[in-house]
């Protein structure tokens, strides 16, 4: 790894200035504390995570109503006990301190639309929804569950029942009925928060139906709210429901419960794809610290900054976005198509908005870099100062094209954590240089090791990716989970007492990381073992590919394609694919197969369904393979299902 190129390095006023910098300040003046650099802040941080995780609670004067007996009560994973005795509100460090004159909240969506949502008009429109949820018996544990868009409204309802001390889940108004089943039944939420439907890609979608079964299927719901978005009047067919500005109806002041720090705050979800989604409970005082870490000093905000992140309510990058609230930014949200009416609507809105961090998926890189995007072309970008990349792993290619496309004063941070967290435990350093194709540092606090095949910890060779020590934002539990057993599983099974994520890892005597894909999906050929990461990077490089999934099913390697516009697979095409392949992995990762096919199958958040399509062509039924309401495209998993009927007819 030590032969990568530099392709940024911060300026000294960006270090002088970073929000680290303040922090390693800080640390040597109160604490006598002295680090030399980050890779010493990192070691010490790990080393000594109580003394590391009482500092950041001093350094960001967290507010709690009963203090803390001690940093850490019981370090076992799982089970590990934060802060113990504390009592305090997350949602209560969201508004704390505020001008409300300053803007909170910047929206825009599809339409055009762009709206200012000041601290003030934040606070109030909480404190009416938490007033509206009271008078519906909404109390400290009961959960509220929001079939909402990524729009203001959803933000401050996600606030008031925080500060409520009630639990917060949500899924997008794209998810389709039996998706949000899976999710929401397994919590029993009292109240359902909905939309009448969205639009995306020009189009109105009604969902009222699909609210419909929701409150038939969920029996614990007492109360649905009904926000309006749609032009027309399909939301009157829906009885039983009442509508926002009842909810929203009465004024009150914002009161902020006090509760233990391991409250759970949301309920997260994995994304389901073989099988019902992990139902994911993180605690208030967890997320708090976690957040406030990671989005002041690793994203490193600062008073005036615009951070924006390309999200869902679907996924746990909304939740990290609201975090950002925590600190000293405004956050900008979009509600609609990434790609509508083109893919330059995203970089519109962060020229018309003023965005300084623009948070995207590798996914939407490689596809900007593959449709020719030009984002700085014709559009002012001059607030831009930091691009962050997520939800797959960013390509060298991908790197390669910020750079060409916003300039070489850009900081690019590709980051990698996942929903089990909420937060990166590879990322982002405003101090440290970025290399071409790795994530710049493990995140103070995360103990991230590469074990190997005996469990040993490894540097500059591949390895199974691990977390040895407790994070704070760790799952308090699974929703009704008795003993434990799946989140044991999930995470402890193969490495008692160690987190084991499912990803391979190499890690650089520098203390930067490569991902190489998931590690249950590792191809292994005649001995020769290889991330899939390492072949799409091979793969994509041809420019007739647009996108690529690779599987072994049992000595077999079939490649799946789609081309370009016009593009046909053809022998030419097939054998420059595989030369890609021999010359820059492997002759043993050469495919057996290439088919071309119509779209990748993946998750809402991007990531390639590699295991699924594995299952599916060993023969699995695809229904037990993969929820298809969790994919982004659920036709996409047919081809396969009709490739493993051929390969069962002929076999």
């Amino acid at each position: 790894m030590s032969d990568r190129p530099i392709l940024w390095r911060p300026s000294p006023e960006r270090v002088e200035n970073a929000q680290l910098t303040r922090y390693m300040r800080w640390l040597r003046e109160e604490r006598g504390i002295e680090q030399v650099d980050y890779e010493a802040l990192w070691r010490w941080s790990v080393d000594e995570l109580e003394a590391f995780w009482a500092s950041i609670w001093d350094y960001f004067q967290v507010r709690a109503s009963i203090p803390y007996e001690r940093v850490l009560g019981g370090r076992d994973m799982p089970g590990a006990q934060w802060f113990p005795g504390a009592r305090l509100s997350y949602a209560e460090h969201i508004f704390r301190d505020r001008d409300e004159r300053d803007v909170a909240i910047v929206a825009a969506s599809e339409r055009g639309e762009t709206q200012d949502w000041t601290w003030g008009r934040l606070r109030q429109e909480t404190a009416r929804i938490a007033a509206g949820l009271r008078d519906l018996g909404v109390k400290p544990g009961d959960r509220v569950a929001a079939y909402m868009p990524n729009i203001p409204e959803t933000a401050a309802a996600f606030f008031a029942t925080a500060s409520i001390g009630a639990i917060w889940s949500s899924c997008s108004p794209d998810f389709g009925a039996r998706g949000v089943l899976d999710r929401f039944a397994q919590i029993e939420p009292k109240v359902l928060l909905a939309v009448d439907g969205y639009v995306y890609q020009g189009k109105e979608h009604d969902r009222t139906e699909i609210v419909k079964t929701l409150m038939a299927e969920m029996p614990s719901i007492e109360h649905t709210v009904l926000l309006r978005r749609l032009s027309g009047d399909a939301a009157n067919g829906l009885s039983g429901a009442i509508g926002w500005e009842q909810l929203r109806g009465r004024l009150a002041e914002l009161v902020f419960e006090q509760l233990p720090f391991d409250h759970p705050l949301w309920v997260l979800y994995s994304s389901g794809t073989t099988g019902l989604p992990k139902a994911i409970v993180q605690g208030q005082g967890g997320i708090l610290m976690e957040h406030l870490k990671a989005l002041v000093l690793q994203v490193d905000l600062h008073p005036g900054d615009r951070f924006f992140w390309f999200t869902t309510t679907g996924w746990m990058m909304w939740n990290f976005l609201m975090g950002a609230l925590l600190g000293p930014a405004t956050i900008v949200l979009y509600d609609g198509s990434p790609g509508y009416p083109d893919l330059d609507a995203l970089w519109d809105i962060a020229a018309r908005t003023g965005i300084t961090c623009f948070g995207t998926s590798a996914s939407y890189i490689a596809t900007c870099m593959k449709q020719g995007v030009r984002p700085a072309e014709g559009r002012d970008l001059s607030a831009l100062a930091s691009v962050g990349s997520t939800g797959s792993t960013l390509s060298p290619e991908g790197f390669d094209w910020i750079y060409e496309q916003l300039g070489p004063d850009m900081w690019l941070f590709s980051t990698s954590g996942g929903t089990d967290v909420c937060t990166a435990f590879l990322g982002g350093c405003a101090l440290l240089p970025v290399r071409r194709g790795e994530l710049q540092c493990r995140a103070l606090g995360a103990n991230v090791q590469a074990f190997d095949e005996d469990g040993e910890s490894v540097v500059e060779r591949l390895g199974e990716l691990v977390i040895t020590d407790p994070m704070p934002s760790m799952p308090v539990r699974f929703w009704n989970d008795p003993g434990d057993e799946r989140y044991i599983d999930s995470y402890f099974s193969v490495y008692p007492g160690v987190w084991r994520h499912g990803d391979w890892l190499e890690i650089s005597d520098r203390g930067s990381a490569v991902l190489h894909g998931r590690s249950d999906a590792t191809i292994n050929r005649g001995g020769v073992r290889m991330g899939s990461s390492e072949i799409y990077r091979s793969v994509l490089a041809v420019p007739a590919v647009q996108d690529a999934l690779v599987v072994d099913v049992e000595g077999w390697m079939p490649l799946f394609v789609t081309l370009a516009e016009g593009v046909v697979l053809d022998d030419a095409l097939k054998d420059e694919i595989k030369r890609r392949v021999r010359e820059d992995c492997s002759p043993r990762h050469v495919p057996n197969e290439i088919f071309a096919i119509d779209s990748i199958p993946r998750t809402r958040t991007g990531k390639v369904l590699e295991v699924p399509v594995k299952r599916i062509l060993m023969g699995t039924p695809p229904e037990r393979a993969a929820s298809r309401d969790s994919l982004a495209e659920p036709d996409a998993l047919d081809p396969f299902v009709a490739l493993a009927a051929r390969r069962a007819a002929s076999s």
